[in-house]
C-alpha cells in the first residue's frame, strides 16, 4: 500500500470521514463500472457502490493492509454483486454496459465498436454476432462470467482478479479457460450457419 494511501486509512480508522471519503474517491469510478457492467443495470451498480462504501466503513477496523485499499474495496463490491445475481435471475450484460466506461472524474464515455465492413448483410451478421456474444456471456455460471468480465471486458491481471475473488491465479486461468470454451462451444453453432 503507497505512503498516501496508508495515512488516509489510518486517519479513516480514527473516525476521519474525509479521509474515508478521499479514499472512495479514488476508487469509486472503477469499482462502479465493473459493478455495472457484472450486473447489467444502472441502478443495481449504485446500490452495490452505496452498500460497499457502508460495509468497507464498517469493516475498516478488520481491514489487515495486506492488499491496497482499493483491492480490498473493489472484492467488497464484487462480492456483493454476486449476492445480488444469486438472489435474482441473471441479468444480462448489455452491450451499452460493456462500451461504456466511466472515468476516474465520474463521467461516462461511449465507444463505438467499429464495423469494419461495407457489405449490408456482412453489417447485419456483425449486430447478430455482438447481440448473441453479448447473450452468451450473460449466460456463462457466475464462477465463469465474473472472471472473464473482471478480466476481458475490465482488463484486470490475473494476480488482480485472483485478490478480487479471493482464490489462486491458477483457478483464475481455470476458470478463465473454462468460460473461454464454453463461449466457443455457444458460439460455434452460429458460425456453423454462417458457412452454410
Amino acid at each position: 500500500m503507497e505512503k498516501k494511501e496508508a495515512e488516509l486509512v489510518s486517519r479513516a480508522r480514527t473516525g476521519d470521514r474525509g479521509a474515508f471519503e478521499a479514499l472512495l474517491k479514488k476508487y469509486e469510478a472503477r469499482t462502479y463500472s465493473s459493478a455495472y457492467r457484472i450486473l447489467g443495470n444502472r441502478s443495481d451498480a449504485a446500490d452495490v457502490l452505496q452498500e460497499a462504501s457502508i460495509k468497507a466503513f464498517q469493516a475498516l477496523p478488520k481491514f489487515s493492509g495486506r492488499s491496497s485499499f482499493g483491492t480490498w474495496f473493489y472484492r467488497i463490491a464484487i462480492n456483493l454483486c454476486l449476492l445480488k445475481l444469486r438472489k435474482q435471475k441473471r441479468a444480462p450484460v448489455s452491450l451499452e454496459a460493456m462500451t461504456t466506461v466511466r472515468k476516474d472524474n465520474g463521467e461516462e464515455q461511449s465507444f463505438e465498436i467499429t464495423d469494419w465492413s461495407h457489405n449490408p448483410a456482412a453489417s447485419l451478421a456483425n449486430t447478430e454476432l455482438r447481440e448473441l456474444l453479448e447473450k452468451k456471456i450473460a449466460e456463462l455460471p457466475d464462477t465463469y462470467r465474473t472472471p472473464f468480465v473482471l478480466y476481458e471486458i475490465e482488463d484486470l491481471p490475473v494476480k488482480e482478479v485472483a485478490r478480487i475473488l479471493n482464490i489462486s491465479e491458477p483457478a483464475v486461468k481455470t476458470r478463465l479457460h473454462r468460460s473461454r470454451s464454453l463461449l466457443r462451444e455457444k458460439l460455434s453453432s452460429y458460425f456453423k450457419h454462417l458457412k452454410k
